[in-house]
């Protein structure tokens, strides 16, 4: 028990480690999803994930909470604000995006989030970047942009923009700005601070649960179902925020968000492992990109 607390310990000083193990359970996120996008509804998957990861944190938590209630009242603005920037909306304006448009656009989208970080981040905060940043920045997104667009120019030139387009990079801002915001969360213990605005997403997305069950959408009831509902619930939610809230407290908002660009080559390792797809050339040019990016613009720490 005290080596494992020592490991713990450690390991709650690693940046990035911590900021790793949530690119790989948020990945490990997109597969499931893909995998059962025709048995689970969307929002009732994101309701399902909110509600469950509240049940599994709530325990644990629950004194942090009283203890902690006083301060988490005293910023509830911000604490509402980063609860519905960062786990409702983010998620919900995803999900939505992705039902009408592709996967690769959905992708490459999301590679928007890094410069946003840096450009909300002087915004909200007078923080200036470096041409070192910046270079490791483009890099890394001229990687994904390999990736998603598999090693063709032509499949990039001839991409077009859709309302799912929009819808997710609504989500790339939301996700952006609450990133850039994080560090201004409450002084509280992180399992309160995640659990209040795990029940703030579970609320924010229960009214688009419901009106999918009213449209008729329902769950197809499986062991893969139920399985999915728990991963989706306990892994890339308790796990993935708790190590990127830790991550962003150790290292900031811009060296963070900079690892959101390694989602697509992560997830495309996952599905090679988990659902038989095969990788070409391109990905390995991407992957040597994205990571030469992020080494670039973390070089000297």
């Amino acid at each position: 028990m005290i080596a494992l607390r020592a490991l713990a310990a450690r390991l709650w000083q690693q940046p990035y480690l911590l900021l790793s193990i949530t690119i790989l359970t948020w990945a490990g996120n997109s597969i499931v999803g893909r995998a059962v996008r025709d048995s689970i509804p969307p929002m009732t998957l994101t309701a399902c994930r909110w509600v469950g990861a509240s049940l599994v944190v709530m325990p644990f938590a629950m004194h942090h909470i009283r203890r902690d209630w006083p301060v988490l009242k005293a910023h509830w603005r911000m604490v509402l604000l980063l609860g519905v920037l960062g786990v409702a909306a983010f998620n919900t304006f995803l999900y939505l995006g992705v039902h009408y448009t592709t996967a690769s656009n959905a992708l490459l989208i999301q590679a928007s989030t890094p410069p946003l970080i840096l450009i909300i981040g002087w915004m909200l905060n007078g923080e200036r970047t470096t041409t070192q940043r910046l270079f490791g920045t483009l890099l890394s997104m001229a990687g994904v942009g390999v990736v998603v667009a598999q090693g063709s120019l032509q499949t990039l030139l001839h991409m077009k923009l859709n309302l799912g387009d929009i819808l997710v990079l609504i989500a790339s801002i939301a996700w952006a700005s609450y990133t850039v915001l994080l560090p201004r969360r409450p002084d509280v213990h992180p399992l309160a601070f995640l659990t209040v605005t795990f029940l703030i997403a579970a609320a924010c997305v229960a009214p688009l649960a419901a009106w999918e069950i009213v449209e008729g959408a329902r769950i197809v009831w499986s062991p893969g179902a139920v399985g999915a509902i728990a991963y989706v619930a306990l892994v890339p939610s308790v796990i993935g925020y708790i190590c990127y809230t830790r991550g962003v407290a150790l290292v900031g908002s811009a060296v963070s968000g900079q690892f959101i660009n390694a989602m697509p080559l992560v997830g495309a390792f996952l599905a090679v492992l988990l659902l038989g797809e095969k990788l070409a050339l391109y990905h390995f040019i991407g992957m040597a990109m994205i990571l030469a990016g992020i080494v670039w613009f973390t070089r000297g720490r």
